[in-house]
């Protein structure tokens, strides 16, 4: 593609775009900031400056997804009468949200918390972040209405509802890209959910 003269926003869009699709389709360590650059009609001088490199580029792509879904999300939890049904329209939000872009789908799940740049630490978006203290307000007040029993940590509620959807939406990521049918529905998904939402509830 012809490199023209946009402007910031614009061109901050575009690098946004491209390098989204194609870390969703290469993944992060095989794309390059050329042909990211290429793709998004700009240099890679432009990359660097706006982003400081591939890393940045992809924790703005993060950033940049949690705050539409955060946005929505913080309006469902206000609109909810408890914590389940709270949690019930985070799971709809995220559900939905990842049934329309898969590529979305693919790097929050695939490339949002792997170990980079030689670090011993994982990287945290500053959005997903935001996204689990907001789980874990949900738990405390679930604790308070009576939606999760109080002798199970915080912790443990937010990794045993974290983790069986991950995995069940990762699991029909990897089948739909290997061209297999997709193992389970989003019913099945809201299924599984619930039922930890009623072992977990009160007694």
């Amino acid at each position: 593609m012809t490199v023209d003269a946009d402007n910031t926003q614009t061109s901050r869009r575009r690098l946004i775009e491209a390098g989204k699709a194609l870390f969703a389709r290469f993944g992060f360590e095989q794309t390059s900031t050329a042909i990211i650059a290429r793709e998004a009609a700009t240099s890679e001088s432009q990359l660097v400056r706006y982003y400081r490199g591939k890393a940045g580029l992809l924790e703005a792509i993060f950033n940049d997804c949690w705050a539409g879904l955060n946005q929505h999300i913080q309006g469902v939890v206000v609109a909810a009468t408890d914590a389940r049904e709270a949690l019930a329209g985070v799971l709809e939000t995220v559900t939905e949200a990842f049934g329309q872009d898969a590529d979305l789908a693919y790097l929050l799940l695939f490339e949002g918390r792997r170990i980079r740049g030689g670090s011993s630490e994982i990287l945290l978006s500053k959005g997903f972040i935001e996204f689990e203290n907001l789980l874990r307000v949900l738990i405390h007040r679930g604790k308070r209405d009576g939606t999760f029993r109080t002798d199970v940590s915080d912790e443990a509620i937010a990794s045993a509802l974290l983790g069986a959807t991950e995995a069940m939406i990762r699991d029909r990521l990897v089948a739909q890209r290997a061209g297999k049918p997709s193992p389970y529905t989003d019913q099945e998904i809201r299924a599984i959910f619930f039922a930890l939402l009623t072992g977990l509830r009160h007694e």
